[in-house]
């Protein structure tokens, strides 16, 4: 006789290529920890030539079949390709990084920038209460970032590309309160600004940063980096050199994985302190 236990275990998981070095499966381990949750959340390694499989196969729904999952690199664009119903969010941002089955039907969402603004209300509450924002790179990561600034009132954001004609597509697809500019513009366009944040990959695992003058950003001002490795980048030490109040970026990842844990185990979770310190830990052991 079969174990009753193997049909009450919800499972869920983190798809991507390469995924080994994925920290989400810790952090939905704590979770279900902590709730005493019987499910389970593996990191799946799946190639882009398989991936259109992987989701035909979630989308059979067989015994055992996962309820969900988070989609990381490459696999955003494709999943918000292949989602029967994605939402506002993925719809705009043209991917999606959370999927769930329901009623036999794939949904989808991304929850980048809900991950970015919450890292900031915890750490600098009244971060918001400005006039401008300044990010810096037009990549993949920085859609998140300006839909959620967007999305939250701040009046002007300012988006730097060394290649302005990306900076430009990104303002084109979120609004007018959406500004593009080349680097050079960089001095002029932090004047009075209450909010920096970086989306490029500069100062990740170590590598150099250029010099940034902070000097011209508003009294109170805070920097931020999506990068988290390492926790303290090149960026926020200049920054934090210079007087200003910083916000590192593992909070965007931790708070992004909450409304996915809701979704596929039915709690909310809570970022606190020790799961911060678990990934911290991890981060120092690689």
């Amino acid at each position: 006789m079969a174990d009753s236990r193997e049909t009450l275990t919800i499972n869920a998981f983190v798809v991507g290529f390469p995924i080994k070095h994925s920290r989400s499966p810790i952090i939905h381990s704590y979770w279900l920890k902590k709730f005493g949750i019987d499910g389970s959340y593996k990191a799946v390694e799946v190639s882009p030539d398989d991936f259109a499989n992987f989701i035909a196969t979630l989308k059979e729904g067989q015994p055992g079949t996962a309820v969900g999952g988070n989609v990381t690199i490459p696999h955003k664009e494709a999943a918000y390709q292949l989602a029967d119903y994605p939402d506002a969010l993925a719809e705009e941002l043209g991917a999606a990084n959370t999927i769930w089955m329901k009623e036999g039907k794939l949904h989808a969402t991304n929850t980048d920038g809900y991950g970015f603004v919450s890292n900031l209300d915890e750490r600098h509450p009244g971060w918001h209460k400005i006039d401008r924002a300044v990010v810096f790179g037009a990549g993949g990561a920085s859609r998140a970032v300006i839909q959620s600034l967007r999305d939250r009132g701040i009046a002007e954001i300012h988006v730097l590309n060394r290649t302005v004609e990306r900076a430009r597509e990104l303002a084109d697809r979120f609004g007018p309160r959406v500004f593009s500019h080349p680097q050079k513009a960089l001095q002029e366009v932090m004047q009075g600004a209450g909010l920096f944040v970086n989306t490029t990959s500069l100062g990740m695992d170590g590598t150099e940063a250029p010099h940034l003058d902070f000097s011209q950003l508003a009294a109170g001002a805070v920097v931020t980096d999506i990068v988290y490795v390492p926790l303290k980048t090149p960026i926020l030490h200049m920054a934090e050199e210079q007087g200003m109040a910083t916000v590192d970026g593992l909070g965007m990842l931790l708070h992004q994985a909450k409304p996915g844990f809701e979704r596929w185990f039915g709690k909310m979770p809570e970022v606190d302190e020790s799961l911060r310190s678990l990934i911290i830990s991890d981060m120092e052991k690689h």
